[in-house]
């Protein structure tokens, strides 16, 4: 299940995406561990990687529609398979790649044909983008914006800072949120024009998350790329792009860190013995691995609903904060997991482990915190438990075609109207597996708990409350997703039993905390007391997961 360097090769994706991804993982394994750490430690600008992306033109073949160049095309498998790449190996190198796709959505979305073969000839001469929507004062409240533009003359001006904008030092383009006359704007400037004040680095690191100020800076009608409720659905369908690549960073930085991390603990000696003998070792290793394997089946299950996503089929809404969400927060989860095991080991500096502790934490709490997307999720939950709706089943979706729909996804309302297929049916397809039975039961609870002890009045406003029965309704989800691409895969048997053993336990661990929340009523306490289950416990079944993961103590190392 996991990335190996030593043997990728995506067979499910075209000749010239391998050939790219191949030449990607090259370029890394050339440079080196004890370079790549020394630069991350040093903060060092990552020219000679972005020189790379301009050698082989990977943002440009990756990041173009087929609409504006078809040579090219814009293809959610291989975005993927590349942005988890980039993970695997630093997540500065993915920033730089991630801010470049917010940069573009709005470009590609307007209907400006001059700022588009514009982007697409800069992509094609290796600059990158950036997306100018946060603010110091407002972060990413897209209600709310200090950026305002003026006419003139001669045109318009714009006055105003923004605030986190990755890539702010350096981009070709950045396209910036603002208003006019109160009606809301998205607009294309240049990082290098004098009136383009680059203030500072925000954070302190090899990344360059910037603020700027334009001041006076002077726009044509050729630089407006959309005004009104255009701009405002344009800045949210943009994260709707984007925020899926945090999943896939966040995997490709679970998978590196757990090599890392067997390979110490299975050959390292403690009080006599292999520090992998100790059972609770065990345990938090294979509930790692089943953790880090289920992010895998949802994410990749995930992009085939964007990739079929039309303007009669929008589950994507739902599945994508999801990805967002819930696979970084697993992605920490694995972290602290290994990171309980191989204890100071994850200290040292010479270590990809130590950059990874840093860098996990950062994705649940971009492009939206965790709490954005669980209260968005929640908008969700009453048609998707209550009212389904039949579709044709969707199948996995690797051909190479243009994913032009997130171009085209229309005005960013009417999520609660979102119908979605009968979740249940897959989880009775696997019921002879005991925790899947188990948690399909603890799953079908949830529609007792609404329907017999709803959340009153005042519940509904308590969002302290909601976010946790969202997690609740966010393991479901997640479920089922697992299990359809589980379906497709032919996963191993005992590593998907032994992932619902992990989520068994979470979903007792989400009703437990709901029992404890101050406006729980008797009611949803004892429903949340009847939902603290025990997975089944099967000795053969862990011991062949954990079989699977001893197998990869020493399987790759990057190169020195």
């Amino acid at each position: 299940m996991l990335l190996d360097p030593n043997h990728y090769d995506p067979a499910h994706l075209d000749d010239e995406t391998r050939r790219l991804l191949r030449a990607t993982i090259d370029w890394f394994e050339a440079r080196g561990k004890r370079q790549l750490i020394a630069d991350a430690q040093d903060k060092v600008w990552y020219t000679e990687f972005l020189d790379f992306v301009k050698q082989e033109k990977l943002f440009a073949t990756f990041c173009t529609p087929s609409s504006v160049d078809p040579a090219k095309r814009w293809d959610a498998a291989r975005n993927a398979a590349f942005s988890e790449v980039l993970g695997f190996y630093g997540l500065q190198y993915w920033y730089a790649w991630q801010v470049t796709v917010l940069g573009l959505g709005p470009i590609w979305m307007s209907g400006n044909s001059e700022a588009k073969q514009k982007a697409a000839a800069l992509l094609d001469s290796g600059a990158v983008f950036a997306f100018g929507l946060s603010e110091k004062e407002h972060g990413a409240d897209v209600y709310s914006t200090d950026m305002i533009v003026t006419k003139t003359a001669d045109g318009y001006r714009a006055n105003g800072s923004k605030y986190y904008i990755g890539n702010g030092n350096v981009a070709g383009m950045v396209s910036v949120f603002g208003k006019i006359d109160d009606e809301y704007l998205f607009f294309a400037v240049d990082s290098q024009h004098e009136n383009f004040k680059l203030v500072k680095n925000v954070v302190d690191s090899q990344m360059f998350v910037s603020e700027f100020r334009l001041e006076d800076y002077p726009l044509t009608e050729e630089d407006i790329l959309h005004r009104g409720p255009d701009a405002f659905s344009a800045a949210l369908n943009t994260v709707n792009v984007g925020k899926f690549n945090l999943c896939t960073a966040s995997i490709g930085i679970s998978e590196h860190s757990f090599y890392e991390a067997i390979t110490h603990a299975h050959n390292r000696i403690l009080y006599g013995n292999p520090v992998t003998n100790f059972p609770h070792v065990r345990q938090n290793f294979v509930d790692a691995y089943a953790r880090l394997t289920a992010m895998k089946l949802f994410a990749d299950r995930a992009v085939d609903y964007f990739r079929t996503a039309g303007e009669n089929d929008r589950r994507y809404l739902l599945f994508n904060p999801i990805t967002k969400m819930k696979v970084t927060s697993e992605g920490e989860n694995v972290i602290d997991l290994l990171w309980d095991v191989i204890a100071a080991k994850g200290f040292e500096k010479d270590t990809y482990f130590t950059r990874a502790t840093a860098d996990i934490r950062a994705l649940p709490k971009l492009e939206g915190t965790v709490h954005v997307n669980l209260a968005l999720v929640l908008k969700f939950m009453p048609n998707y438990l209550f009212n389904p709706k039949t579709y044709d089943e969707v199948p996995s979706v690797h051909e190479p075609k243009d994913d032009d729909f997130f171009w085209h996804q229309g005005p960013a309302r009417g999520l609660g109207k979102i119908q979605f297929h009968d979740w249940e049916p897959i989880y009775a397809e696997h019921a002879h597996l005991p925790n899947v039975q188990l948690f399909h039961e603890q799953a079908r609870a949830i529609k007792t708990l609404l329907t017999t002890a709803a959340p009153d009045a005042e519940q509904q406003q308590d969002l302290d409350f909601l976010l946790n029965l969202g997690h609740l309704f966010t393991l479901v989800v997640y479920g089922q997703l697992v299990l359809e691409q589980a379906k497709i895969t032919k996963t191993d048997a005992n590593v998907l039993d032994q992932i619902f053993d992990v989520l068994v336990r979470d979903f007792a661990g989400y009703a437990t905390a709901l029992h404890g929340k101050a406006s729980s009523t008797e009611a949803q306490q004892q429903w949340a007391v009847a939902q603290i289950r025990k997975p089944h416990v099967d000795q053969a079944r862990f011991d062949a997961v954990w079989q699977q993961v001893a197998q990869l103590s020493g399987q790759y190392e990057m190169r020195p």
